[in-house]
C-alpha cells in the first residue's frame, strides 16, 4: 500500500527536541519515527515500525538459519523463579518490581533466563531432546538511573534473546560458535560495523563472553584493540604482569615526615627533595596510591574497601564493578563509587591523603595504630618484591621503601585501573589503541548456573541425571535502529541503508497543475505494482522546499520528483546518500528505480 503523506500519521519537526543529545535521538524524533512518552520510554510511529520490523526480520531470518525456534514469554513475571536464582536481589535497583492486588510480587523482565530454563525443564527430560535453541524478540525493562541518548539507553527496549541447551560443554561450544557466526551475519546485513571483543560476564554469570561493539564516538563502552588482532572491552582487559623481584637485600622501609603532601604530585615533589635518588628522579609510578571506594551490594548494604594502585594510574570504576564480585560475599551487580567524607569518618584508621595498605602493614613499620581492618586489594603491577612510597595512615607521614610481600600483603589482586593507549596487549600482539562503541550484542557461555538453581536435569545416555549446560545470546533490536540512524545521517537528515529503510522510494509531486499530481499518483501505483515500497508526498498546498526538506529528513534512499520536467517527459531521480540527481524518462522510471532497489 502506498503511504501518502496527506494521510500518513506523521509530523516532522524543524527543531531538535530539547532533551536530545545525540544525532540519532534528534533525527528519529524530528523525522517522525518515535515520540517520547517518558524518560527512556518511546512510542513507535508508523515509519519507525517499518524500520524496526525490517531489523527484526533480519534477526529472525538469521536465528532461524541456525535452527533456533521462536517463542514468546510475557514481560510481567512472578517473583519466585528470580528468587530461586537470587536475581530478585542481585539485580538491585535496576529491576522494576511491583505487586498485584493480592500483594503478590512481580517484576518487569530485564532478561528471561529463568523462564527459558523452566520451559525446557517442563517439556524435556532426555539427552535425546537436546540440543535445542529457543529465542524471542521481546520488550525488556530496566530502571536506568540516567536514561539518555534516546533509544541507546532506555528503560524500555526490544531485544532478541536466545538460549541454547546442551548435554555437555562440547555442545555448548558448538552452540556458542553458531550464534557468533549468526551475529556477524546479522550485523553485516544491517550494514553495521561491529568489533567482537572479549567481555566480562557481569551479573549474568558464566565463563566465556563476547560483546559486539559498533565503533562510534557517542558509544558508552570503551574498548581496546591491537594491530595484531586482540580486542576487548576495557573491563575485560588483563594486565601484563611484571615478574616478581628478589627483595632479600632490599633496605628496610622507613617512615618519613612529609607534611602537606596529600596528593601524588605533592608527594613526588617532596620525595625528590627529602630523599633524592641517585639514578633518576622519583615519579608517580614509584608511589602506591590507596584509593578508598564504597561498594553498594544488591542487598543495599554499603561496604568500604581500599585498592592499592601505582600512583600514575587512575582507578576505573567500571573495571572495579566488573571484577569486584569475587571478593564480596554476594553475587549480582555491585555499584562502586568513591568513598565519601562520612565513610572516612567511620574508619579513623584512614587518614585522608596519607592512606597506606592498612591492616596488612607490618606492625614493626607502623605500629597497631596504622591498621584499618578493611578489604585491601591491589593492582596486578604490585608484585612481590616491588618497592613503593605510600601513605603511613598517619597524618603528614609516608613510608619509603615499603616492599610488597615483605612489609605488606593483600587480600586479592583486582583489575581496576584505567587501560591506556599504548599499554601492551595481554596476548603479546602489540600496543593497545582505545575506541568507543555501542554494545549491539552480547553472547555468554552461561554453563550450569541457572540449570542448577532451577533443577534443569535430563537423563544422559547411561540413564543418569545430568545438569544441562546453557548459553545466552542477546541482540539489541531497538538499539540497532538507533545505531543505524547514528551512523547513517548528514546535515539534512537520515540516510537509511536500503535494506532497513521505511520505503524504497520517496515520490514527491511539486507544482500547481493537476496533471503533475495525476502523473505522480499513477507512477506511485506503478512503483507499488513493481514490488517497491512507496512514500508519496501528495500534499497539494505544501511548498516544494518543505517537501524536499521532509524527504531528506525522512531519509529514504531514492527520491523521485515529478515536477516541471514532466512537460518534457522526464522525472528527477535523486540518490539521498550522494545527492546526485539525473533526469529519467517517465516511461523508464519504474525500471530504473526497481534496479536501484535490487528488485
Amino acid at each position: 500500500m502506498v503511504l501518502r503523506l496527506s494521510t500518513l500519521f506523521l509530523r516532522t519537526l524543524r527543531e531538535d527536541p530539547v532533551d536530545a543529545e545525540v544525532a540519532s535521538h534528534k533525527l528519529l524524533v524530528r523525522a517522525g519515527y518515535i515520540r517520547r512518552a517518558a524518560p527512556g520510554i518511546y512510542s513507535w510511529l508508523p515509519l519507525g515500525l517499518k524500520v524496526l520490523g525490517k531489523v527484526e526480520a533480519i534477526v529472525r531470518e538469521e536465528m532461524n538459519s541456525i535452527g533456533a525456534q521462536e517463542v514468546h514469554f510475557p514481560a510481567l513475571l512472578p517473583r519466585e523463579p528470580y528468587e530461586a536464582t537470587n536475581r530478585w536481589t542481585e539485580y538491585g535497583e535496576g529491576l522494576f518490581r511491583l505487586k498485584d492486588r493480592k500483594d503478590a510480587d512481580y517484576l518487569l523482565a530485564p532478561t528471561h533466563e529463568e523462564m527459558f530454563t523452566l520451559l525446557v525443564k517442563d517439556l524435556y527430560s532426555s539427552y535425546k531432546d537436546l540440543p535445542v535453541c529457543l529465542y524471542q524478540i521481546q520488550t525488556k525493562y530496566r530502571d536506568e538511573a540516567r536514561p539518555r541518548a534516546g533509544l541507546l539507553r532506555g528503560r524500555e527496549f526490544i531485544m532478541k534473546d536466545s538460549y541454547s541447551f546442551d548435554i555437555d560443554d562440547a555442545g555448548l561450544d558448538a552452540s556458542y560458535a553458531a550464534h557468533r557466526a549468526a551475529y556477524l551475519r546479522i550485523f553485516d546485513r544491517l550494514g553495521l560495523e561491529v568489533v567482537p571483543v572479549k567481555a566480562t560476564a557481569g551479573a549474568m554469570g558464566g565463563s566465556k563472553s563476547e560483546e559486539f561493539l559498533h565503533p562510534t564516538d557517542v558509544g558508552e563502552d570503551t574498548f581496546v584493540r591491537s594491530a595484531g588482532g586482540y580486542a576487548a572491552n576495557v573491563e575485560a582487559v588483563t594486565t601484563v604482569v611484571p615478574p616478581a623481584i628478589d627483595f632479600s637485600e632490599a633496605p628496610a622501609a622507613e617512615v618519613k615526615d612529609t607534611p602537606d603532601t596529600p596528593t601524588i604530585e605533592t608527594l613526588v615533589a617532596a620525595a625528590n627533595q627529602i630523599a633524592p635518588r641517585a639514578d633518576r628522579p622519583w615519579t608517580a609510578a614509584d608511589t602506591l596510591k590507596n584509593v578508598v571506594l564504597a561498594a553498594t551490594l544488591p542487598t543495599g548494604e554499603r561496604r568500604i574497601l581500599v585498592i592499592g594502585v601505582p600512583g600514575d594510574r587512575a582507578v576505573d570504576l567500571k573495571r572495579v564493578e566488573a571484577n569486584i564480585a569475587g571478593f564480596l560475599p554476594v553475587g549480582g551487580e555491585v555499584g562502586i563509587e568513591p568513598a565519601t567524607e562520612d565513610d572516612l569518618k567511620k574508619h579513623p584508621g584512614l587518614v585522608k591523603g596519607y592512606i597506606g595498605p592498612g591492616e596488612s602493614l607490618d606492625a614493626a613499620v607502623l605500629g597497631t595504630e596504622g591498621k584499618t581492618g578493611l578489604l585491601f586489594l591491589v593492582d596486578p603491577r604490585v608484585v612481590s618484591g616491588s618497592s613503593w612510597i605510600t601513605g603511613a595512615n598517619l597524618d603528614g607521614k609516608h613510608v619509603f621503601g615499603l616492599v610488597a610481600g615483605r612489609d605488606f600483603g593483600w587480600d586479592g589482586v583486582i583489575e581496576s585501573v584505567e587501560v591506556r593507549a599504548g599499554d601492551p596487549a595481554p596476548d603479546g600482539s602489540g600496543p593497545l589503541e582505545a575506541a568507543r562503541g555501542i554494545e549491539m550484542g552480547h553472547i555468554f557461555q552461561l554453563g550450569r548456573k541457572y540449570a542448577e538453581a532451577l533443577g534443569l536435569q535430563v537423563l544422559d545416555s547411561n540413564g543418569k541425571l545430568t545438569t544441562v549446560t546453557m548459553g545466552s545470546y542477546g541482540v539489541g533490536v531497538t538499539r540497532a535502529v538507533a545505531a543505524l540512524a547514528e551512523s547513517n545521517h548528514d546535515g539534512r537528515g537520515l540516510v537509511w541503508p536500503r535494506n532497513v529503510a521505511p520505503a524504497d522510494v520517496h515520490l514527491v509531486a511539486t507544482g500547481k497543475g493537476t496533471e503533475i499530481f495525476e502523473a505522480a499518483a499513477e507512477l506511485a501505483d506503478e512503483f507499488e505494482a513493481a514490488g517497491l515500497e512507496v512514500i508519496y508526498d501528495d500534499r497539494p498546498k505544501v511548498s516544494p522546499g518543505v517537501k524536499f526538506g521532509d524527504a531528506e529528513l525522512i531519509g529514504v534512499p531514492t527520491i523521485v520528483v515529478v515536477g516541471r520536467g514532466l512537460a518534457d517527459g522526464v522525472v528527477e531521480v535523486k540518490d539521498r546518500a550522494t545527492g546526485e540527481a539525473q533526469n529519467i524518462a517517465l516511461e523508464d522510471a519504474v525500471a530504473h528505480v526497481a534496479a536501484l532497489a535490487g528488485k
